[in-house]
């Protein structure tokens, strides 16, 4: 096993990964199972709701997402109040939607009718702290594999859910074996959620503690790019100066590459894309190719399934093998 890696916090052991088995749908039959039963281990919310109910419509798929996110800290079940009525009113459920939290095998709190997101967030943070003042560690009895780990962290990243997934990348990194593909993917997980959140010079640490012979992995090639173009100063910081430059010369190389830099740091991603191509196609050899080199640095940020990449890269091909 590894040693400790500082990579920003560890993720919650004893967590499932982020699969079904943290949304299910429960009956009045389930109820004592996948409720009560279940949070003796991890807290688990409880939506009440119905077909007919248009702000459950809104309110569940919220919770279920922020659920997900949390990759295992705590579970949802769903309970559709029409063909559970019994169960309903055990629990005097009075109007849709409700949604009850139990931990210890009793409800601690809940709220009634659709809610913001960020209540929903607070509300999951609130449970959470209260289960763990209870001694619940989370909903399996065994560590989550680094693989498993890995997985919880894109899905919380996917969701801009920054504090789970960096604890979930974290805990893969430092639980992994030192220097093994799960370790790197990790450490690049880390990193990419420290860009996401803006923090630049944290990724840029982050990947400074991968060993030198690890530098090329493969799981690193998108956030090294995406580094690399946020590393590269645009020329004046003026696009609009650029752009009157080299419109004032379309011959000259170097105010075209300064033009593309110019509109990376912009954001204007596809249109440097078209500025670089625009340049390889008047001198492939310009500064020892270096637009091919920028396009393809683009090309490896954006990453290959991204559709200007593919757009970039076929042109790209019609001119090196014209």
């Amino acid at each position: 096993m590894s040693s400790t890696l500082d990579l920003g916090g560890n993720a919650p052991t004893g967590a499932a990964p982020g699969g079904d088995d943290l949304v299910k749908d429960a009956t009045i039959e389930t109820f004592q199972a996948d409720v009560l039963e279940a949070s003796m281990h991890v807290p688990v919310v409880v939506d009440f709701w119905a077909t007919w109910c248009g702000p459950c419509k809104t309110l569940g798929p919220m919770l279920e997402k922020a659920v997900q996110a949390r990759a295992g800290q705590v579970k949802m079940v769903k309970v559709d109040t029409d063909k559970n009525q019994m169960l309903a009113q055990q629990l005097r459920i009075q109007s849709l939607p409700t949604v009850m939290a139990f931990v210890g095998g009793q409800p601690v709190d809940g709220f009634m009718g659709a809610v913001p997101e960020s209540e929903v967030q607070v509300f999951l943070d609130r449970i959470i702290a209260a289960a763990a003042q209870m001694g619940l560690k989370g909903g399996a009895s065994d560590v989550m594999s680094a693989k498993d780990l890995i997985a919880a962290g894109k899905e919380a990243l996917a969701q801009s859910a920054f504090p789970q997934a960096i604890q979930a990348f974290g805990e893969a990194a430092n639980i992994a074996d030192e220097g093994s593909d799960e370790q790197i993917e990790a450490i690049a997980g880390v990193a990419h959620v420290q860009l996401a959140a803006g923090d630049v010079e944290a990724a840029r640490a982050t990947l400074d503690q991968v060993p030198s012979d690890k530098k090329d992995h493969a799981a690193l090639t998108q956030i090294s790019a995406q580094l690399q173009l946020m590393g590269d100063p645009a020329a004046g910081g003026d696009l609009g100066a650029a752009e009157a430059a080299f419109r004032a010369d379309p011959s000259n190389q170097e105010q075209g590459y300064a033009l593309a830099e110019e509109q990376i740091a912009a954001g204007q991603v596809e249109t440097a894309m078209d500025t670089l191509l625009t340049l390889i196609a008047k001198d492939q050899e310009w500064n020892e190719g270096a637009a091919r080199q920028k396009l393809l640095t683009l090309f490896e940020a954006l990453g290959a399934a991204h559709p200007e990449v593919k757009r970039a890269r076929r042109r790209l091909s019609s001119l090196l093998f014209s």
